[in-house]
């Protein structure tokens, strides 16, 4: 990799920055490429975001996020590795600004459009039944399954004789326990919703015993397709296991039952505890509803309300408490309500001298924080402002109607995208590879890449956009390449001034691409590399003797050599 830094820094998820950066760019002229004779390339490029394109319910007076600096490792942005057609958090990351993208063609990118997700969205608790009673998960789990990749198959059944029946996906999910039969296992019955090319269907009657007596446990889903053909086995996140609403105020020690800031959740209010008045606050075509069948993800950020009262829009870390400043923002659509106040609610009051924490399954209010009096409602399938009193007693009281209460909860939205290509591959995807951190080793000439992860197999290929690395299996956990040198993805150029992105992905040996949302970004040196400097220096030296420049190139071409014969002997053992 000539002409790179040795610095290696590690950004964050880009689904945990939920705003878009929506600041008018002015166009740059870089210079970009310096060959080996001396040619220069010029590209015009305009930094920054684009426009976000689903308009706002109620604009709210957004403002980027501080511009992190370009690394070595980060997240894909969305758009430009698997085709995320689930629309989640498909948000650029600010670290990304201004990167050329490649390797998005030829072997790996030329059947993108091809890609087949399956997104699960499910809460992150659970309350146990007890009994003979049943507490089905609320809200309840649910799958999408996005991708024009589900229509290439179907056209290689139909190709190959089958019915359009055969390609139906149908699927079950369960717990994960051993002792789970086919019968304790919920069938999911796929409808294709109207104005998208997704089919979705949710597991309303799941819940989990006494007799159970796990902490944690994780849904596992099972899609197949008529024909009985397996598509695969997918797992959630964990799920922690509760047996009801903590009411105390929550401390260090139970920090994974308070909702965080920027992370995800979801509302709905339940009429007199009465399952069947269940309400959802969704989204639809950029409007807010109630529904009574879907649910949203919602970005939950706090915000710092003295900037926010002078016009700005700075994004806090830390805990949700009541009486902090909220913003809502669907993970889906990028649609957001304007700045509110959480309260807690108890007895239909909401309690304004309340600064506790917010935790798993509270039931809470949100007042609009320009309009103080009125709080976030519904009424039958729409959401509206109400106009809540003070109570008589008690000033520090509101008294809220049915509608104005919710119950909050953090959700998970765990996506798998893979590619078939143009094979009909018969073999299940699962288990399917999940990456979960990069880790460079080395730099300059010769870096090599350590994915870290879950599922990993002998069976598997790290490919940096459309060129295979040479890999090494190390365990379930981790896999070691070698980083293709920068020259693979900039036409023979070796010192560049711009920085290149390319997308990671695992392919399988029969062809199964595994999508991932991370990527390797190759960043420009300061200063050029050492044959640059000794034709910029004059050349050799008096007498002939390149002198400290060739004792450079040699050390640094021992060093590659003894790097890669490492690998190899690592590989032979």
């Amino acid at each position: 990799m000539d002409g790179l830094t040795d610095e290696v820094r590690v950004t964050m998820d880009p689904r945990n920055t939920p705003f878009l950066n929506s600041a008018e760019a002015t166009p740059i002229m870089n210079e970009l490429d310096v060959g080996e004779d001396g040619r220069k390339e010029t590209l015009l490029h305009r930094p920054g975001f684009p426009e976000a394109d689903t308009a706002l319910l109620y604009p709210p007076p957004l403002s980027p996020d501080p511009i992190s600096p370009l690394t070595h490792l980060g997240t894909l942005p969305s758009g430009h590795d698997a085709a995320r057609t689930g629309g989640w958090d498909r948000r650029l990351n600010s670290g990304f600004q201004g990167c050329q993208l490649l390797g998005a063609s030829a072997d790996l990118g030329r059947e993108a459009h091809a890609d087949q997700s399956v997104t699960i969205l499910h809460a992150k608790v659970a309350q146990k039944s007890y009994g003979n009673e049943k507490r089905f998960f609320c809200p309840p789990p649910c799958v999408y399954i996005t991708g024009h990749g589900w229509k290439v198959t179907q056209d290689h059944l139909k190709a190959a004789g089958y019915g359009d029946s055969v390609y139906r996906v149908c699927g079950y999910m369960c717990l994960d326990s051993s002792s789970q039969s086919q019968a304790d296992a919920f069938k999911l019955v796929f409808d294709e919703q109207p104005n998208s090319r997704q089919m979705f269907a949710c597991a309303k009657s799941l819940f989990i015993s006494d007799q159970d007596k796990r902490k944690h446990f994780c849904l596992l889903l099972r899609l197949f397709l008529n024909n009985r053909q397996e598509v695969g086995s997918f797992q959630s996140r964990m799920i922690k296991v509760i047996s009801k609403p903590s009411q105390k105020r929550q401390s260090m020690k139970n920090a994974d039952l308070c909702i965080s800031s920027c992370s995800r959740v979801a509302l709905f209010n339940r009429l007199r505890s009465q399952t069947v008045s269940t309400r959802y606050l969704s989204v639809d075509r950029g409007a807010f509803i109630a529904s009574a069948r879907h649910w949203t993800a919602f970005t939950i950020t706090m915000v710092d309300d003295q900037c926010a009262e002078q016009g700005g829009f700075v994004l806090s870390e830390g805990f949700i408490c009541y009486g902090c400043v909220v913003q809502l923002v669907c993970t889906e659509s990028g649609a957001a309500l304007p700045p509110m106040v959480i309260r807690k609610v108890n007895k239909q009051h909401a309690i304004l001298d309340v600064d506790e924490p917010v935790s798993q399954l509270h039931k809470c209010a949100f007042q609009f924080r320009d309009n103080p009096h009125a709080y976030l409602c519904l009424t039958n399938d729409a959401i509206i402002e109400y106009q809540a009193p003070f109570s008589v007693r008690d000033p520090s009281k509101v008294v809220l109607n049915d509608g104005s209460c919710w119950t909050i909860i953090g959700v998970e939205v765990v996506e798998f995208t893979f590619n078939q290509g143009l094979a009909c591959i018969t073999t299940p995807v699962s288990p399917f590879p999940v990456v979960t951190g990069l880790e460079v080793n080395g730099g300059g000439h010769v870096a090599m890449l350590e994915i870290h992860g879950e599922n990993f197999t002998p069976h598997l290929k790290v490919w940096f956009g459309n060129g295979e690395a040479e890999t090494m299996y190390k365990s379930p956990k981790s896999l070691l390449c070698v980083v293709p040198d920068v020259s693979v993805f900039s036409d023979g150029w070796r010192c560049l001034r711009r920085v290149i992105t390319v997308p990671l992905s695992l392919v399988r040996l029969d062809g199964l691409i595994y999508r991932t949302s991370y990527s390797f970004t190759y960043t420009p040196e300061l200063q050029p590399p050492p044959s640059a400097r000794m034709t910029a220096g004059g050349g050799k030296r008096e007498g002939g003797m390149g002198g400290g420049q060739d004792d450079d190139i040699l050390l640094e071409t021992i060093h590659q050599e003894f790097t890669r014969a490492n690998f190899h002997l690592f590989m032979q053992s």
